[in-house]
């Protein structure tokens, strides 16, 4: 602890990554099988569909209420 005092010294960099070790450190250990990385999303094809889904929600929601 008496390390922590001395922050004048220190260069920022070096305390982000102590914090991210403090922080890696308290997070619990993954627990079942690790799964592999999702895949790469397709931006264009996720925009077109989210907006389908609302524009589909607005009708859903004006048919409803009329």
């Amino acid at each position: 602890m008496a390390s922590r005092g001395r922050r004048g010294g220190v260069p920022a960099h070096d305390d982000e990554q102590r914090c991210e070790e403090q922080a890696e450190q308290q997070s619990p250990a993954p627990q079942g099988p690790v799964l592999p990385p999702p895949p790469l999303v397709d931006y264009g094809v996720f925009m077109q569909g989210l907006v389908q889904a609302m524009q589909t929600q607005a009708h859903t929601q004006a048919a409803l209420q009329a």
